[in-house]
């Protein structure tokens, strides 16, 4: 376990981190509360990872698919308005988990029971003086 105290102008070296921190991992659980940099985070690794699109939070689409610089799918995953494991079942989480591809899952805590044992977990909070903190 790593921690880290970062501010918002530092984010770049944090995405370079986590990057590096990804290798051989497929899934990326992103756990904080609101405001915590969950979204930032995940703009700043898709933009090291050479996605061209718009980077946004998938609070209402629960799913937003990327293509990385290579071509391949990376999946910005929000389990936020999920109410229960059943819609994360329903709505192919299983499949995504299971494709092989880079998943950036924001809000986790609903989908636990099924994420692979080899998932990176990165832990953000918001510090009184507004730095973030990341554990990995």
């Amino acid at each position: 376990m790593t921690t880290d105290t970062f501010s918002l102008n530092d984010i770049d070296r944090v995405a370079d981190e986590l990057l590096a921190r990804l290798q051989g991992h497929c899934v990326c659980l992103l756990y904080g509360p609101m405001g915590a940099g969950k979204t930032t985070l995940t703009k700043a690794l898709c933009a090291r990872l050479g996605v061209e699109d718009m980077v946004n939070s998938p609070t209402f689409a629960i799913v937003n698919e990327y293509a990385d610089g290579r071509g391949q799918p990376v999946y910005h995953i929000d389990c936020y308005r999920l109410k229960n494991l059943g819609e994360a079942l329903d709505m192919g989480m299983e499949d995504y988990l299971a494709g092989g591809r880079l998943c950036l899952i924001e809000w986790p805590e609903i989908v636990e029971p099924i994420l692979p044992d080899d998932a990176l977990a990165v832990h953000l909070n918001v510090l009184p003086d507004g730095t973030r903190q990341i554990t990995f």
